[in-house]
């Protein structure tokens, strides 16, 4: 085999991956060969992520509501690795509070976390693919609540539902540059966000109980649930998928 024939190691870039499904979607993406950049707001945490995870992971600070934070990191990621095939965008802040009683900088923070800055990354990934002319592969987390109403999630649910949205039109806009954009919606996870939950309840395990039983499969989706999703849409074998939305949460949104 030739050096030019040599297949280059494909790049992986996972926001907000310092905890719950973003490290276990960069656990994932090593697993499966990648070079994988991870992002998030803490130093301490994400180098010790990184450390974790393995050599073939790095990890960039980064607050994507800062500005031109999205270009930043995308500089250097390719300063890291030189390329970049796979954009996950997965850096999200929860939000549960009343729709007509929430402060307007509640709103504003968390469509500048989960759409806003998720956009940016679109942006900046999407210009860099399309300038190395070999395609490449955006994948969104979003949720179930994209599609579904639950009282008090109002604004995380329009948040997300945006990025539904903007999934389905940017598949149709980048598939010229051959580059594919799809999201995956989880369900309910055991995330340390869900367990923080849960403990907070009166009866936590009847609140586990009652959260299974609304579920089909009845049981709650575990982080490697997503990472696999994930990791199917960033392969060779979902060339020919782009603009869906893959839900992940055994079986909710069918009922």
């Amino acid at each position: 085999m030739t050096a030019t024939s040599v297949p280059k190691t494909r790049v992986a870039l996972v926001t907000g991956a310092t905890s719950g499904i973003g490290t276990e979607i960069a656990k994932r993406l090593a697993a499966d060969g990648f070079i994988v950049v991870i992002s998030g707001r803490s130093l301490e945490r994400g180098e010790r992520t990184a450390r974790e995870l393995g050599d073939q992971v790095h990890f960039v600070r980064a607050d994507l509501t800062e500005h031109r934070a999205a270009e930043i990191l995308i500089e250097r990621t390719l300063r890291i690795a030189d390329r970049l095939d796979v954009l996950v965008n997965n850096a999200a802040i929860d939000h549960i509070g009343s729709l007509l009683d929430t402060p307007t900088d509640e709103v504003r923070q968390t469509f500048e976390t989960n759409t806003f800055g998720a956009i940016s990354c679109l942006q900046a990934a999407g210009r860099t693919m399309r300038e190395r002319g070999e395609g490449g592969a955006i994948i969104n987390i979003t949720s179930r609540l994209a599609s579904i109403g639950v009282p008090t999630m109002s604004l995380y649910s329009a948040s997300k539902g945006a990025m539904l949205a903007l999934t389905r039109a940017a598949a149709v806009e980048l598939a010229p540059y051959n580059i594919r954009v799809n999201a995956v919606a989880p369900g309910m996870t055991n995330t340390p966000l869900y367990a923080e939950w849960v403990s907070s309840r009166d009866d936590p395990e009847a609140t586990r109980q009652r959260v299974a039983s609304a579920i089909p499969l009845k049981r709650i989706a575990e982080p490697a649930d997503i990472a696999g999703a994930v990791s199917y849409l960033a392969s060779p074998e979902a060339t020919y998928i782009t603009g869906v939305s893959l839900p992940v949460d055994g079986g909710y949104l069918a009922q």
